[in-house]
């Protein structure tokens, strides 16, 4: 269903072409990073973009509430997760209020992650009011899920477009930093950047695919509509992966940012589960010389992942990578900043789950001023982790490393 949705929605170079779209011009190092990403989902770099990194969870919420009350048109929204909690309601009510005055709301949240919103009462709410819905990967009678398909490939994307004019892209899901589903490792901390320029169509397009995967709904004209004028900003591109892209397009765009690394690299993600190319690409950065640095949380909410991320602690010390655990809650912001210039934001975690088999988002952007914000961010959570050191590791019992490496053995599945 996917990739006929995708069949019936005009491409990129289409639109780019009809409109005589500027051409990106990007510095020779970095072409070739967007022409990966550009492989992967077809959406090519476009320029005039301009981005503002949210403060924190509730600031996020908040701005996006602000843009669906202004909105004049239409409001597309779509989470993995979304409760029925502080912030989750104050977006049921922002689209209610949206889809009453007239404004096309169209929103989707996964079967499995946003399940107790969806078996709430303000489900049926949002719909009565005009809301349009859509459960995405719908699970149905569990039992039965297995000769369907797979009920752990979930769609993992977390997009919201307001009028053809804003989007957000980020790791963020629609609830409380509290996450009150699993508030013993609370507060979830998250990155969320709210875009205006030329990207907002490659998010829109991507929401459409989904949309028109679960639906009869044409969105094609709305996909190929006018940006309007486009202004002054940077460079950046929309990387979105899913059952109907090759299964290495996440890792691949995860690699070539490793390999392209001349200075300085640092990676922020909850869980770290790599295949064997992604352990040699950071490996291999610390090796030539680059300052590399991975960042993960003290706590997992998963004890599983968080064993499995442990096996491969050694390797990355022993490489000269610089290894922290973030001490305050659950890091959940999934970043990577190069040389400090280019960006990569978005919901895809470093682990089999999200390059093998959840549908992800992310934004690819090269811009030193954004980027600078970005790694300000990443100093932030440096300030509050603790450091790994070699020593430490290497004191770890054998029963330790035996249950780290056995469970990390079940990588493909976790």
């Amino acid at each position: 269903r996917l990739r006929a949705a995708l069949a019936r929605l005009p491409s990129f170079s289409e639109i780019s072409a009809h409109e005589g779209e500027r051409e990106a011009e990007l510095p020779e190092h970095l072409t070739p990073l967007f022409r990966v990403g550009e492989s992967i989902s077809g959406f090519p770099p476009v320029a005039g973009n301009r981005a503002e990194l949210m403060a924190d969870s509730d600031a996020a919420i908040t701005a996006m509430i602000a843009d669906i009350d202004a909105a004049t048109d239409h409001v597309h929204i779509c989470f993995y997760i979304w409760l029925p909690d502080g912030n989750g309601l104050r977006m049921v009510e922002a689209v209610k209020r949206a889809a009453r005055r007239g404004v096309t709301v169209r929103a989707m949240a996964d079967d499995l992650g946003s399940r107790l919103l969806i078996r709430s009462p303000h489900w049926t709410d949002m719909q009565e009011a005009g809301v349009r819905l859509v459960r995405t990967l719908a699970i149905g009678f569990i039992l039965l899920r297995p000769l369907r398909g797979r009920i752990d490939m979930r769609n993992h994307r977390k997009i919201v477009v307001v009028d053809n004019k804003v989007t957000y892209c980020g790791s963020q899901n629609c609830a409380d930093a509290a996450f009150a589903i699993k508030a013993k490792y609370a507060p979830w901390v998250d990155a969320m950047m709210r875009f205006e320029g030329p990207i907002v169509r490659q998010n829109q397009h991507l929401f459409a695919s989904d949309w028109m995967a679960h639906t009869t709904e044409d969105l094609s004209e709305l996909v190929g509509a006018p940006v309007g004028e486009v202004g002054p900003g940077f460079v950046a591109q929309v990387i979105g992966t899913s059952a109907a892209i090759r299964q290495s397009g996440m890792p691949e765009i995860f690699e070539t940012l490793m390999y392209a690394a001349r200075r300085e690299l640092v990676v922020t993600t909850p869980y770290y589960v790599p295949d064997e190319p992604i352990q040699a690409a950071l490996c291999a950065s610390a090796r030539r010389g680059v300052h590399t640095t991975l960042i993960v949380p003290k706590r997992n909410d998963s004890w599983i992942v968080a064993a499995a991320s442990r096996s491969y602690y050694l390797g990355l010390l022993e490489a000269g990578v610089h290894l922290y655990e973030y001490r305050p809650g659950l890091l959940h912001t999934k970043s990577l900043t190069l040389d400090g210039e280019v960006t990569l934001i978005g919901s895809a975690n470093i682990d089999r789950r999200s390059f093998e088999l959840n549908f992800e988002n992310n934004i690819l952007l090269a811009d030193p001023g954004m980027t600078a914000i970005m790694r300000a961010r990443q100093a932030d959570y440096l300030a509050q982790s603790d450091r790994v050191e070699t020593a430490t590791v290497e004191a770890w019992s054998l029963g330790q490393r035996l249950r780290n490496n056995t469970i990390a053995m079940f990588g493909p599945v976790m």
